[in-house]
């Protein structure tokens, strides 16, 4: 994509990407979102990578790139000094130097439904992909109580903020009347009912479900709508799984394989040069999982929900004991099993800002080479 005029803030790049794989999503150990810069700044272009190497930010600064969007986090580890001993060092260094920023979208975009393993099962023409593993936790209950003739315009705020929506639906919602009471004093504003008089109200509850990531606007939202001067709310925990994020994906191949046509159909894919897997079973391959870069946690998994093979990376040798001669597992390569987040990432950008610049690294930051004897 050739450059545009087109300026954006750097905060307005990455909430586009996080509106798909917000930050609370990334796990414990990570460090995703804006490592190096100030969201406030304004660019013309972005350079989209797998890593962050000396070689992009030279790409970036030819290309004249403000900022690197990148897949694994610049800065993992802690920095104790700023010198240019290290590769990392030397890196935060000259981007610096050449007001180049840096951001890393990680476990945040492969905990997300649209993330890099939805991009994966979409390369390799998955039907029916779902999360393999849901994501715990994340659901909230949220409740609230308002007058009935201003129950539509709060189930419209909250649905707007991000609240009642359930698999393929939106704007869900349980509603109950009831009588609600409370009494005025001098420093009060009442909306109804009069000051030191007890007061009774017909009121609507509305119970919608809410993300943890969205509570904070659904709070806001309700508050600018609702009548009251102080707005009650409840906010209940719950141990529903959250079946848009979590970890993996798994679907169905549109025709079956046998395990050798499998390999070269991966192989094709993802451009390895080398597939590490288990011995052949002898079972026709349809319902595949799989989860770019390091997903040996998810093998358990991949066999409870009865798939055929599982695709994914970084596997130990004694990890591939796991699949107990009932599931076909491939060690496609971690790099390869994430190339596909530069596309991804590209894309996402691209919808929000369709004439804004933003560049695919040419660089190839694959640190695993093969070396196959002729």
């Amino acid at each position: 994509m050739s450059a545009t005029n087109m300026e954006l803030k750097i905060r307005d790049i990455l909430q586009s990407i996080q509106q798909i794989a917000p930050l609370s999503l990334q796990e414990s150990y990570d460090n995703c979102g804006l490592l190096i810069g100030d969201e406030e700044s304004a660019i013309k272009q972005v350079l989209v990578c797998i890593d962050v190497t000396e070689e992009v930010v030279d790409e970036a600064i030819k290309r004249e790139c403000g900022l690197i969007i990148s897949h694994h986090p610049l800065i993992f580890k802690g920095i104790k000094k700023l010198t240019p001993k290290g590769q990392v060092e030397r890196i935060v260094i000259r981007a610096i130097a050449n007001n180049i920023a840096i951001a890393a979208m990680h476990t945040n975009l492969d905990n997300s439904g649209q993330g890099v393993n939805f991009k994966i099962a979409e390369k390799l023409q998955l039907k029916s992909a779902s999360v393999l593993q849901p994501t715990e936790g994340l659901l909230k209950k949220f409740v609230t109580f308002c007058p009935h003739s201003y129950a539509d315009k709060v189930r419209e705020a909250i649905s707007q903020a991000g609240g009642g929506s359930i698999g393929n639906y939106d704007s869900c919602s349980f509603n109950s009347n009831g009588t609600g009471t409370f009494r005025a004093n001098e420093a009060a504003t009442p909306y109804v009912g009069q000051k030191n008089h007890l007061h009774e109200e017909p009121e609507t509850r509305i119970e919608m479900i809410v993300p943890e990531f969205h509570i904070s606007a659904v709070v806001r939202s309700l508050i600018a709508v609702h009548p009251y001067e102080e707005v009650a709310y409840d906010i209940y925990p719950l141990e529903n799984q959250f079946q848009s994020f979590g970890a993996g994906i798994i679907g169905f191949l549109p025709d079956e394989m046998t395990e050798n046509e499998f390999l070269v159909y991966l192989q094709t894919i993802f451009g390895t040069a080398s597939l590490r897997h288990t011995a052949f079973i002898g079972k026709k391959i349809g319902k595949v999982a799989v989860c770019g870069g390091s997903g040996a946690f998810l093998i358990k998994t991949a066999l409870s929900a009865q798939a055929d093979a599982f695709v994914t990376a970084d596997i130990k040798y004694h990890d591939f004991f796991e699949a107990d001669g009932k599931l076909f597992l491939v060690d496609a390569g971690h790099f390869e099993t994430e190339q596909f987040t530069k596309e991804l990432i590209v894309e996402i950008i691209q919808k929000k800002y369709p004439t804004f610049a933003v560049l695919n690294s040419g660089v190839n930051t694959n640190a695993v080479c093969y070396f196959n004897k002729k």
